[in-house]
Order: structure tokens, then sequence, then C-alpha cells
């Protein structure tokens, strides 16, 4: 009897050995014929950015549509740290003017020069809840609450993931679309009771606005593109400090 116990007990041991292995490779096994669903990288053609599916590389691309857009928005990320040049444009019957702008980013901090078209200067500081904002040559600035919004006000630029916050049916055309030769997603937006729409390109390598329009009554009146290679991480001898020279933030930290 004492010997069959053993046996019995013998079994069972084997028998649980053998599940958790089966428990635990077996996942892998099956996960490994389940494709990933990714975005197109950089490196895609033109001809490769609708949603396709790769048979070598086993993962199938996301198709963006009005229906899937504002979850494909959610899942892209800016990076924390990066450095990059932008222009703003507005429009007008006869005329238009530019602003180039300069962002640093950095742990939660951003400064933005601006170079208005009329030669000023202006720097806006944005970090912990405060915007700081001076110009060139001013030894005072001045100070405002800040949001998760404030950094983008701050350069101009729409704060794209609002489209998060949309109606659905607000959502007019979405899909992939190169601007400036960068692989983006492309979302246009008509608000209810608004006459203007608008358009974002956002880089579906970095999350980062690439390019906006906004037209009123089929008219251009703003313009955002942001074209040129992003520098990411921060370059180290950035400056997050105040025109009196106070420190607010040392890249790294």
């Amino acid at each position: 009897m004492e010997q069959k116990n053993r046996l019995v007990i013998v079994v069972a041991i084997v028998a649980l050995i053998v599940g958790a292995i089966f428990a635990s490779f077996g996942r892998v096994l099956f996960a490994a014929h389940t494709p990933e669903v990714i975005l197109p990288s950089g490196s895609a053609g033109a001809g490769d950015l609708p949603g396709s599916v790769s048979q070598e590389q086993n993962y199938q691309r996301v198709e963006v549509t009005t229906d899937t857009v504002q979850g494909v928005v959610a899942t892209l990320v800016r990076p924390s740290s990066y450095y990059r040049t932008l222009s703003v444009e507005t429009f007008w019957p006869g005329g238009s003017s530019a602003a180039q702008v300069q962002v640093w980013a950095d742990g939660g901090w951003t400064h933005s020069v601006q170079t208005q078209p009329s030669g000023v200067v202006r720097h806006d500081l944005t970090g912990q809840d405060t915007l700081y904002y001076w110009y060139d040559g001013a030894q005072q600035y001045q100070t405002a609450p800040a949001d998760e919004k404030s950094s983008d006000l701050a350069q101009h630029i729409p704060t794209y993931e609002t489209v998060l916050e949309l109606n659905p049916e607000e959502i007019t055309g979405a899909g992939y679309e190169l601007r400036g030769d960068v692989p983006c997603i492309l979302i246009t937006v008509q608000r209810t009771g608004s006459p203007s729409l608008q358009r974002f390109w956002v880089s579906v390598d970095n999350g980062l606005l690439v390019s906006a329009e906004m037209e009123e009554e089929e008219q251009l009146v703003y313009r955002m593109t942001a074209y040129s290679p992003v520098q990411s991480p921060c370059p180290a001898d950035a400056k997050f400090s105040l025109p009196d020279g106070e420190i607010l933030h040392t890249v790294g930290e």
C-alpha cells in the first residue's frame, strides 16, 4: 500500500512538471504565430504606407481610418528629450507672415525660442506648472500658470492629442501620408459648429507633430511645419535658465 501511494505521488509530480513546462513554452509557441501590430517605420517608402501584412517579418500594420485613428494616436508617445526647429506661418487676404521656432525639451521642461517676423526674439520656458517668458535683452521675466498644453501653445502649434477628446463624427479623414518625406498619420478634423477645417500630420517614428494646417472657408489661414531632423536626446548644453542666470533644469537630471 505504501509503495502504491508513493507511485501516485510521483505520477502527480511528473504531471505537474509537464503542465508547468507546457504553460511556460506553449504560450511562446502560440505567440510566435500571432502577428504583432506596429506602425510603419521611417524607412518605409511611399508605397509601403497603407496597411499591409508582411509574411517575412511576421507583423501587421495598423490600418488607419476615421474609426481607428483615435486608438492609433493614443499609442503614440513623444520623446521626453529632444531638440528640433519648426516654422509657423499665418495667412490673410493679400499677405502672410512666418516665425521660426527652436525647441529644447528634457525631463518635463521645454524651452522654446521664437524669432518673430519683426525680428523680436521671445523665450518661453515651461515646467513644474509654471510658464516663464521674456524677450532677448531683458533682465526681467513674467510668469503664468502652465498645464500640459502650455508648451505647445507657447510654440504656437496645436496640441494634436486633443483629437482623443473629439466626437468620432468630427474626424472626417485619416490615413498614412508622407509629409516633408516623413511618414505620418494624417488626421482631418471638422469640429461641430466651426467653420475651421484642421489637419494634423504626426510622425509615426517619434510621435511629434510634423505639420498642421487650418482652413477657414476653404482658405489656408495657418500652417506649421517641422521637417528638419529631430535630435534626441536633447543636447547636453541646452539651457533651461532664466535671464537673470537662475538655472531651473539641467539636461539629464
